[in-house]
């Protein structure tokens, strides 16, 4: 690692250290469903078309965004609709013109199967400012993992849509052994889109993906991820960077806009489908800080979440004695499962790759 990256590692550990006591919130995921049209096989939350929980109400989460103006400036934090799909909720668009009359920006999380040019029109019309779109591979292995023969086709239409428009946006890439050796050919291909920021990360073992060889990366496949991210940045035709998902070491920052700080439960909260108060969506094991049925969000927000503010008790077994823990300190809080204990280690995994 270079000495400039030291120093700005440094810098920003300074500059982190300092977000994390104040824990201003800035982003606020809603699941607001757990019903989707695919069937994902890497799916975290195991969502289906006819989900056992039911959507939440709008009226519900409102109270969540009353309570956050009570303390913030809501437009200084971002509402991310997530889910499940959140499009198959046919007031989608009443729900995010409630969150832009109240104040705040809003974005949605879509694997863009139901978003076509008369329904993005209507969400923008509702106050939409951005929208994360996936797209996992070409027409055959993009259809593979979203187990739905037309995902590839509809999505391609959705791109179209979002790139004549001026909306924010990125896809978003979840690599696998199946699509790992078309990344190039994924990256020509949003190019060719005319798309301007692609987001990539590796699958995690958790949900679907956990018992499915197909999802886990070799070692050698998964440094091979961030030698292709670098590169790519390094030919600047697409703005491409991974995901927040871990410390990354020698790759920090090259693969990147800053360098790796897990933002659970300091800048973002997330409040889940069934009501649990929770940090980051992607967060499975349950490190959930109480319920917005019976608890008031902000005072959660501004008395809990130790778990994600405190460190030491991440620091065991790989974590105990290794050189990157001042900027790791336990990598990603999804990483972590019930017991406390880390389920991936990104540094580990690039170790592996040089034996």
């Amino acid at each position: 690692m270079s000495l400039r990256t030291r120093i700005g590692q440094e810098v920003a550990h300074q500059l982190f250290r300092a977000i994390e006591r104040e824990h201003p919130l800035r982003q606020l995921f809603w699941e607001c469903t757990l019903r989707c049209n695919v069937h994902c096989r890497h799916c975290g939350s195991d969502c289906r078309k006819l989900s056992e929980i039911k959507d939440m109400p709008f009226a519900d989460f409102a109270k969540v965004l009353d309570s956050v103006a009570a303390k913030c400036d809501p437009h200084k934090v971002f509402v991310i609709l997530t889910g499940g799909e959140p499009l198959m909720r046919d007031d989608l668009e009443a729900c995010g013109a409630e969150i832009y009359r109240r104040g705040f920006p809003w974005g949605l999380v879509t694997n863009g199967l139901a978003l076509t040019p008369e329904r993005f029109q209507a969400l923008r019309k509702a106050g939409m400012h951005s929208v994360a779109l996936s797209l996992d591979g070409l027409e055959a292995n993009h259809n593979w993992l979203r187990g739905h023969m037309k995902s590839f086709q509809h999505t391609s239409e959705a791109i179209d849509t979002l790139v004549a428009s001026d909306i924010l946006f990125d896809c978003v890439t979840c690599v696998n052994r199946r699509n790992y050796s078309e990344l190039p050919a994924i990256r020509d291909f949003l190019i060719e889109k005319g798309v301007a920021h692609w987001r990539i990360y590796t699958i995690f073992p958790v949900g679907r993906a956990k018992d499915d060889p197909d999802m886990r990366l070799s070692a050698e496949e998964f440094r091979g991820v961030f030698e292709f991210l670098k590169k790519t940045r390094e030919e600047g035709r697409i703005h491409a960077s991974y995901g927040c998902e871990g410390y990354l070491g020698e790759y920090e920052p090259y693969v990147r806009d800053h360098f790796f700080h897990c933002q659970a439960g300091i800048t973002v909260g997330s409040v889940m489908a069934d009501g649990a108060i929770a940090a980051c969506a992607s967060i499975r094991s349950n490190y959930n800080q109480g319920n917005i049925y019976e608890d008031d969000f902000m005072d959660v927000w501004e008395h809990r979440y130790q778990p994600h503010r405190t460190f030491e008790w991440r620091r065991t077994g790989d974590c105990a004695d290794c050189r990157h823990w001042r900027y790791c300190r336990g990598n990603g809080m999804h990483l972590r499962d019930d017991e406390g204990r880390n389920i991936l280690c990104h540094i580990k995994r690039l170790e592996e790759s040089k034996k």
